[in-house]
């Protein structure tokens, strides 16, 4: 059964302030492994659980088309309001019932979405309307990122892990113990034969420290804890800056950090008519 979460107006907000992009060669991977199979033009790409758009907004360049498609119309106002490519439309819909036609689409992705599907559902949807050749790409990250800061990175990440194992047990019960274990099973699930499993690709995003903790905020975890009790949570994200601060050394949360993302992936690419 699909999950459906983060479709407030609030939280949408956050997403797009907060939520990291894949990295531009992260995606030259996947329009890499798509080139292998389509030589000519692309024409459509569909990007399911777009959210509030920052990696739909990344396919424009290559395709004709992009089309961002997620449930939440709070998350698509979010998407659409801000000035895009005039190749991009954002769309309402689920992902287990995708409204394209048969065989139309040179790429279905999705971006840190697709483990809130319904995954038999999804994959029998991508492939209907994936065109012979087409790509499905799936990718996510692991939320146990981890800061660089001058010499003082070590002492961060172990305040971090603090953070991270406090949110832990409010992890949705769907995902259980790793969003990455969910991504295996998927990729179990694929059906073609061309298919590959990539983890541990590093992308390192600078931003400030205020931002981190935002980026945090937007996770399920956290949301759960908020949920659960508002003040401690408040007050939890308002200890771990302070730490971080007085690790680094600083007086602002201003201060920038590098974030290392941990991402993971599946490339699978739909068989050629004979």
């Amino acid at each position: 059964m699909a999950q459906r979460h983060f479709e407030g107006n609030a939280h949408a907000k956050s997403y797009r302030c907060y939520r990291v992009s894949p990295p531009q060669d992260l995606i030259d991977e996947v329009l890499n492994y798509l080139r292998k199979t389509i030589h000519g033009y692309l024409d459509l790409a569909v990007d399911v659980g777009c959210g509030s758009g920052q990696g739909t907004e990344l396919l424009a360049p290559h395709f004709l088309t992009v089309v961002g498609i997620d449930v939440s119309p709070a998350q698509l106002k979010i998407a659409d309001v801000d000035e895009h490519a005039p190749n991009v439309c954002y769309r309402e819909s689920p992902a287990e019932d995708l409204p394209f036609e048969d065989e139309s689409a040179d790429l279905v992705t999705s971006m840190t979405a697709a483990h809130w599907f319904d995954h038999p559902r999804f994959l029998k949807e991508a492939d209907r309307i994936l065109r012979p050749g087409g790509c499905l790409a799936l990718i996510s990250y692991t939320m146990d990122f981890e800061l660089e800061y001058e010499d003082r990175s070590p002492k961060l990440n172990e305040i971090c892990q603090e953070f991270y194992a406090v949110l832990h047990p409010f992890r949705k019960a769907y995902i259980g113990s790793s969003c990455l274990q969910v991504y295996k099973k998927i990729y179990d699930m694929v059906s073609y034969k061309d298919k590959e499993w990539h983890e541990c690709w590093r992308s390192r995003v600078r931003m400030p420290l205020s931002s981190y903790i935002g980026l945090v905020e937007t996770f399920a975890t956290y949301q759960g804890f908020y949920e659960n009790d508002p003040d401690e949570a408040r007050r939890l994200s308002k200890t771990i800056t302070e730490r971080l601060m007085e690790a680094m050394g600083v007086s602002s949360p201003d201060t920038e950090v590098v974030v290392v993302v941990k991402y993971f992936y599946i490339l699978a690419s739909k068989p050629q008519e004979s």
